[in-house]
């Protein structure tokens, strides 16, 4: 069964651990609502689904024709994302609460898992680092990118229904887009109407914004400065379907782990090590698209 981060840890009795995944999840409105898969192994191969099967009408006696889904074998590795941070023994004794102390500097590397792979998301590449997993932009498919024009231009409400369109199978679950380009997206809002862009609360109880249902979410990994055609000024805006069947996280036994490295030879210091064996499968191409090229207006 797949969990969200957040469900995960109200599965752990670690009050350390809870206050790790609790960080990594709070500013990140992909750990928020991605499901991850626990996995045996160092990897996952599965098909991903590039084309439905058909279906016809066929008159009496007619030759039945065949016709069977297309599929990609594809393997995702679990790849192995964490860092270490000393807790000073000195701090520690000194102050009247151990466990804060401990509690802050797990944090603090917590923070840093979380940035780490809301980068490798959007922009992990394992043709130039093979330690990553590939993130959105190598995993959409051609056919399920919206262009915005030869060398781009200003964000339209006509563009990012396309963009929404290109998701089948139900609505997405998250439109992944950079500050800038939410700001324009709120302009365009505002300039069309009450009812364009709303804000409601999300399941941890915060204001969020949607765009027609579909919660909007701000990734600081998107760059505003691709280049298509001869604009170097441009974004992307992604649109993903979360689920065991779509677009999911996978990760290994535990998921994300806090473990206590023990007392320093060469430092008073004791070492904690935040880890978490993580990748990305993508089920199916038509959960996942893109719009390039959204240019300031």
């Amino acid at each position: 069964m797949a969990l969200t981060l957040a469900e995960g840890a109200k599965l752990s009795n670690d009050v350390l651990l809870e206050g790790v995944i609790e960080t990594a999840v709070a500013d990140s409105p992909v750990l928020q609502r991605m499901p991850f898969i626990e996995i045996v192994g160092n990897g996952l191969t599965y098909n991903r689904e590039n084309a439905p099967a058909s279906a016809s009408f066929y008159a009496v006696g007619e030759t039945w024709a065949e016709d069977t889904p297309t599929f990609t074998q594809v393997t995702a590795t679990l790849k192995i994302l964490g860092g270490d941070a000393d807790v000073d023994h000195y701090l520690a004794r000194t102050r009247n609460n151990v466990q804060d102390l401990e509690a802050a500097v797990a944090a603090l590397k917590a923070k840093a898992v979380q940035q780490a792979f809301d980068d490798t998301f959007i922009n992990g590449d394992t043709s130039g680092d093979t330690s990553a997993f590939d993130g959105l932009d190598r995993l959409c498919g051609a056919g399920q990118t919206v262009g915005n024009g030869d060398d781009g231009g200003p964000l339209s409400l006509a563009k990012l229904d396309e963009l929404i369109d290109r998701v089948r199978g139900g609505k997405p679950d998250l439109l992944l887009m950079s500050r800038r380009t939410r700001r324009a997206l709120t302009a365009l809002g505002r300039a069309a109407g009450s009812g364009v862009v709303e804000q409601d609360r999300d399941a941890l109880g915060r204001m969020v914004q949607y765009y027609d249902g579909v919660p909007i979410g701000v990734d600081d990994y998107i760059a505003d400065d691709t280049t298509v055609g001869e604009s170097d000024d441009c974004s992307t805006i992604f649109a993903v379907q979360f689920g065991e069947g779509s677009l999911a996280g996978l990760t290994g036994p535990g998921g994300l782990t806090v473990e206590r490295v023990g007392s320093l030879e060469t430092k008073d210091a004791t070492r904690i090590r935040v880890k978490w064996y993580v990748s990305l499968a993508l089920f199916n191409e038509l959960k996942l698209a893109r719009l390039v090229g959204v240019r300031p207006a």
